[in-house]
């Protein structure tokens, strides 16, 4: 599991009064607004008693800022928190990628080789296909049925590869899936349910190779191993020696394969 938020450290307990609200659903979410590097920016204040401790989120894609507190008494103390945090938080969303749309003329990564998506005029082997020489993904029809033709393109490939790569580390360890799903997750990509379930982001089909093919050897491992301990990480290596290599890179370029908006 690949989480990309940033916890911050456990406050002190705070005797101020927390605001009150008439009904469940306003008592547990508030919004305002913080002065962040000059501009106005959205915070929504969330009630979560499961909460240990005060915690600043700021969302990987969209830069949106989150600030949860574990009773009502601490929304005050939050939102404290909150504006004494605000360096850390424009630091957060100065990182968040510019957002490239699917449609003719953008560039994306594919497999991790940079493609160019072009229109076609003319009736092509099939709506959306991928030309290896340009390197081009080319998609015809109308201009604003393109983003939707791209992207379902793209996670029928990442499926194909995610399932096939599955299925082969499956045989090898003696365990298959009971299920493989695609899903679009801004923390993790990838995971594995007791029940034998496996699912993958489809935007993994923006990374190189070898680092999909690591995704889904940690997920392939936890139908032996529902851990992290030492028996897990010796079947991640037998199925991806690299593993480590693999982990690094998404480290320092997975928020990126978030940019890619239809």
């Amino acid at each position: 599991m690949i989480s990309l938020f940033r916890r911050k450290p456990k406050a002190a307990p705070a005797k101020k009064r927390g605001a009150t609200s008439k009904g469940d659903a306003k008592e547990k979410e508030q919004s305002l607004h913080l002065a962040i590097d000059g501009a106005a920016v959205a915070v929504t204040l969330r009630l979560n008693p499961r909460a240990r401790r005060v915690i600043v989120k700021v969302h990987p894609v969209t830069g949106e800022v989150t600030v949860v507190a574990p009773s009502r008494r601490g929304l005050q103390q939050a939102l404290d928190f909150a504006r004494g945090e605000q360096d850390w938080i424009a630091r957060q969303r100065a990182r968040v990628p510019a957002p490239v749309v699917l449609a003719p003329g953008a560039k994306l990564p594919f497999r991790g080789q940079t493609h160019e998506i072009r229109h076609s005029g003319t009736r092509g082997p099939l709506p959306v296909w991928r030309d290896g020489d340009g390197p081009v993904i080319w998609v015809t029809g109308r201009a604003e049925h393109a983003p939707r033709r791209i992207a379902d393109f793209l996670k029928r490939e990442a499926r194909a590869l995610c399932e096939a790569q599955a299925l082969d580390y499956g045989a090898r360890l003696g365990v298959l899936p009971a299920r493989i799903t695609m899903r679009d997750t801004a923390s993790r990509w990838g995971s594995c349910s007791a029940a034998r379930a496996i699912s993958f982001s489809w935007r993994l089909i923006f990374a190189p190779d070898f680092v999909r093919d690591y995704v889904v050897a940690h997920e392939v491992a936890h139908l032996k191993e529902m851990n992290h301990g030492p028996r897990f990480w010796k079947l991640v290596e037998k199925l991806h020696p690299d593993f480590e290599v693999a982990q690094a890179w998404l480290r320092t370029h997975g928020r990126n394969l978030q940019r890619y908006k239809v």
